[in-house]
């Protein structure tokens, strides 16, 4: 059997390096590669048959959990599993809670990888161990808050944090301004706040709280 996994960083290293992961378990996968969360979603667009995408939350356009929400949500039938800098097990949590399938830390050993790659194919989730505890409430609230957004509701809020106005976002998005209306007011009551600035520093938060310390990014692209 044939696997499609899109694989999505914007390190071309690291792409490589999951490229050879993923062939060592799986010879023959179809390993699709995007760089921006764009990427991701045409790749997706293309091909509703992915087996799995293994996705970083830093890549250009995510928005950390923003973006890993919008993909669960337009794409609830393919598995997406993030691979990150970031190891921290309140992390791993949110994304979970998020919809992810699994995490994988870019610093999991070749045998970790292999694992987590046989257990997301089989359906199964997975995270390292030491992951298992749960989020704090107030967390898990507001990851519940911003996943109960439709995709379209999800894109638009990631274009009010990007700073664009309603005007933009109906061309962007080709709809009316009247249409892009609606989608804030839904937005603002499904988060429980009263105007975009609170509902743009909600999702500034989930972002955020996503993004790996530079350092561990340095270290894991040495392999370190």
């Amino acid at each position: 059997m044939t696997r499609r996994i899109v694989v999505a960083d914007d390190h071309p290293m690291f792409r490589d390096a999951l490229r050879s992961a993923i062939l060592r378990a799986e010879p023959n996968a179809d390993i699709v590669e995007a760089g921006t969360l764009a990427a991701t979603a045409a790749a997706l667009d293309g091909a509703m048959d992915t087996d799995l995408v293994l996705l970083d939350l830093n890549m250009p356009g995510m928005q950390g959990f923003a973006g890993l929400i919008y993909l669960c949500g337009q794409y609830p039938a393919v598995p997406i599993a993030v691979i990150s800098a970031n190891e921290e097990p309140r992390v791993i949590r949110r994304a979970m809670d998020a919809g992810a399938s699994g995490y994988i830390p870019k610093s999991a050993p070749s045998e970790d990888m292999r694992a987590a790659l046989d257990a997301l194919l089989a359906g199964d989730l997975w995270v390292p161990a030491g992951a298992e505890a749960p989020c704090a409430t107030d967390d898990r609230a507001a990851t519940a808050r911003i996943a109960s957004l439709t995709p379209q509701q999800m894109r638009v809020l990631m274009m009010l944090s990007d700073g664009l106005i309603n005007k933009q976002i109906a061309y962007e998005l080709g709809v009316s301004e009247g249409t892009v209306k609606a989608h804030v007011s839904a937005i603002l009551q499904k988060l429980g706040v009263i105007s975009r600035t609170q509902a743009v520093i909600l999702a500034r938060q989930l972002a955020e709280e996503a993004d790996a310390p530079q350092h561990m990014i340095r270290r894991a692209a040495d392999g370190r």
